[in-house]
């Protein structure tokens, strides 16, 4: 039996499933957004160790933080929300009498194809919708963090029945298998090109997506920035997971004349925040010898066209180690386009950095030139100019003065645009996005507006044409 009809008769059993069950209780649903959180919970310890061992080292306080506590913090949030977002909208109608209202009705069965980088967070963090919106789910995890992934497959029969929440392990085929499958809804996060024939193998079965994609996230500099805040600010996520975030900066721009400084104050954080990184527990490894190699060749590539390199590598340590697959993180100033860093998403810790004269537009201009990023992220204080980089850029999200702030926030859509992505979860958002807003419609005991339809329509043509003539 092939990978597609495995899955297909998994997939068969969870929708027939849903289907006899009936819409999910309010105490259902809440019981496994709380289940997802014991699972988490409960088996922290093992779980942390299975990122490491699939990172070859990830800081213990980025497992915690990014991908246990704040999952948890999700599903927490809808467990606390459900019943005010299931409540019945009701809307306006046209005569006394009639009734109609949009009820949130669960899709049945999501598909969740989640990545590598926050293996528990890109897993749950959908489930918190998912599950709110009274749907189940199947869960195929990245094939990239196989220690977490197979720790994923034991852990969750342990807490879900199979008709809930069953975990789907393999390769890329099995993956390509799984997005081709008929789900009431499809959820990818992951790169651009994968994303391209993740949606075109569900257009196959008129299947919805929501596709979190990443892209080329800019930071700005206005001419009032504050250059020491903002590398700061900028640096503490370009360093967290060693930038292997969809949402880190992915280039910078800045007034020429603040480039200096910036650089300065680059190196006086990794001083502070990482005196030492080798060996360092704080500090994330690359995922993997493919990507640590690509990181390594995107700097070869970019001094050779001209870049000017700065490492923030301690003193006396290597700028990279294939043996650790720790890179520190690398400055590379007089970007340009023709580098294959300014033309792919880095996932790592190198900051291209690009200068503009003295109008911030010019950085705008550029930022509009190219695909529409998941995020971008202005420092600067003057109220007109931050309104004029809201509204006169696409993004994602815009952060003023911050960077990444918007991922952790229940209260926000987090999603893309464009190329960076389709579709938005978190919160509410997550409920709506996975719930079918269905409308329902009580008629009124004359039948008021079905009888402005029924012949003869004599008497009505001529009311209705004296409406269109005022």
């Amino acid at each position: 039996m092939s990978h597609q009809q495995e899955l297909q008769q998994v997939l068969h059993a969870m929708k027939q499933a849903h289907l006899q069950a009936g819409p999910a209780s309010v105490a259902l649903r809440r019981d496994r957004l709380q289940r997802s959180i014991a699972l988490i919970r409960d088996n922290h310890e093992v779980i942390n160790a299975a990122i490491n061992a699939d990172f070859g080292h990830r800081s213990a306080y980025q497992t915690l933080a990014a991908d246990l506590l704040t999952t948890m913090n999700m599903l927490q949030h809808s467990a606390e929300n459900l019943e005010a977002w299931m409540q019945p909208e009701v809307a306006e109608v046209p005569v006394e009498g009639m009734q109609a209202w949009i009820e949130s009705q669960p899709l049945g069965v999501v598909g969740i194809i989640s990545p590598w980088n926050f293996p528990i967070n890109l897993a749950f963090g959908p489930l918190a919708g998912v599950f709110a919106a009274g749907n189940s789910a199947m869960l195929k995890p990245s094939e990239l963090t196989p220690h977490t992934s197979q720790l994923l497959a034991e852990l969750v029969p342990r807490y879900f029945d199979a008709r809930e929440l069953t975990v789907v392990l393999g390769d890329a085929a099995v993956g390509q298998a799984f997005s081709a499958l008929p789900f009431d809804h499809l959820v990818f996060t992951g790169s651009t090109a994968v994303g391209k024939h993740v949606m075109r193998a569900a257009a196959e079965n008129l299947v919805p997506v929501t596709l979190e994609l990443g892209g080329k996230s800019p930071v700005v500099l206005d001419s009032d920035a504050d250059v020491a805040l903002a590398a700061a600010r900028t640096m503490t996520i370009k360093t967290f997971n060693a930038g292997q975030i969809c949402i880190s900066p992915d280039y910078l721009m800045l007034p020429a004349a603040a480039q200096a400084a910036f650089v300065q104050h680059a190196q006086a954080f990794m001083q502070q925040a990482f005196p030492t990184l080798q060996e360092n527990s704080d500090y994330t490894a690359i995922v993997s010898d493919r990507h640590y190699e690509r990181l390594i060749k995107l700097i070869e590539d970019a001094r050779a066209k001209g870049a000017r390199v700065v490492s923030l590598a301690p003193a006396g340590e290597p700028d990279f180690d294939a043996l650790s697959r720790k890179i520190a993180p690398h400055l590379i100033l007089d970007a340009n386009d023709d580098m294959g860093v300014m033309q792919e998403e880095i996932f790592g810790p190198l900051l291209p950095i690009k200068t503009y004269s003295a109008d911030v537009k010019e950085a705008i201009n550029y930022i509009n030139a190219h695909p529409r990023p998941l995020a971008a992220y202005y420092f600067g204080y003057d109220e007109i100019r931050q309104k004029q980089m809201a509204n006169q850029t696409t993004s994602g999200a815009l952060v003023i003065n911050d960077v990444m702030t918007h991922a952790s926030l229940d209260s926000l859509p987090f999603g893309g645009v464009g190329a960076s992505g389709i579709g938005a979860y978190h919160g509410v958002h997550g409920f709506r996005r996975f719930s079918h807003a269905k409308p329902v419609v009580i008629q009124d005991a004359a039948g008021t507006t079905n009888l402005r339809l029924r012949a003869p329509y004599q008497d009505k043509l001529i009311a209705a044409s004296a409406l269109l003539q005022g």
